[in-house]
């Protein structure tokens, strides 16, 4: 091999800086939209503007436009050239399905529960009864808490994994349930209900309360 022939290592190249930081600041963008879209900073019918958002981040309009049609593909923003992007309001029936499955999940971590004997139902009702009292200012954040304690205690880390991946979609759905300090007062309530159904225990009053506070998330936002 002649001096003025490249080694093996020298044919490895890293990133270009330049190309490194267009992707930082998409994700950044993305990160940003999405987390206040999921928490209901943005309830659905919201006009964003590009220059707004992008002046909010200090950054460029690129990025955050990436973001809006990174979104757009997901289902949480329909984009108007020249005007911005608006949020995609939850659609009833959107919510409909959801919590249809959530209350699937938690019935059944309640039957699991139940099949393990009162001592298991109502070491989950302790848990939940500190969740109550322990509360979370944010309430989607204390409803996130309060139903994964659940999930969780069933035992059963599939069901949990699963249950988790609806999250992103309850949580506007939450958000949205909750964006009243009496509709958390409300959900809060529920919650505590649950619990102490959970502390008799009579796991066919939680199943019921499960459908129940299903039905009230529903109604707040309809």
């Amino acid at each position: 091999m002649t001096d003025d022939q490249p080694t093996p290592a020298a044919a490895h190249t890293e990133p270009a800086p330049a190309a490194a930081h267009a992707e930082s600041t998409a994700e950044r963008a993305y990160h940003h939209v999405r987390t206040r879209l999921l928490d209901g900073s943005w309830p659905g019918g919201t006009l964003l503007s590009e220059g707004v958002v992008a002046i909010e981040l200090g950054l460029s309009r690129t990025p955050v436009r990436e973001a809006f049609l990174r979104l757009q593909s997901e289902g949480f923003l329909r984009l108007y050239p020249k005007r911005g992007a608006q949020v995609v309001p939850i659609a009833p029936g959107e919510a409909r399905n959801v919590l249809a499955a959530r209350v699937l999940f938690e019935r059944a971590a309640v039957d699991a529960l139940a099949e393990r004997g009162p001592d298991a139902l109502t070491a989950v009702a302790a848990e939940l009864h500190a969740a109550c009292e322990h509360r979370d200012p944010h309430p989607v954040e204390a409803g996130r808490h309060f139903h994964l304690t659940l999930l969780r205690a069933a035992g059963n880390p599939v069901l949990t994994s699963l249950y988790e991946t609806l999250w992103d979609r309850q949580t506007r759905i939450s958000a949205a349930a909750t964006a009243t300090r009496a509709h958390a007062d409300e959900d809060h309530a529920e919650h505590r209900a649950l619990a102490d159904a959970l502390a008799v225990p009579d796991p066919e009053l939680a199943r019921a309360l499960i459908g129940a506070h299903a039905d009230s998330l529903l109604a707040r936002i309809a």
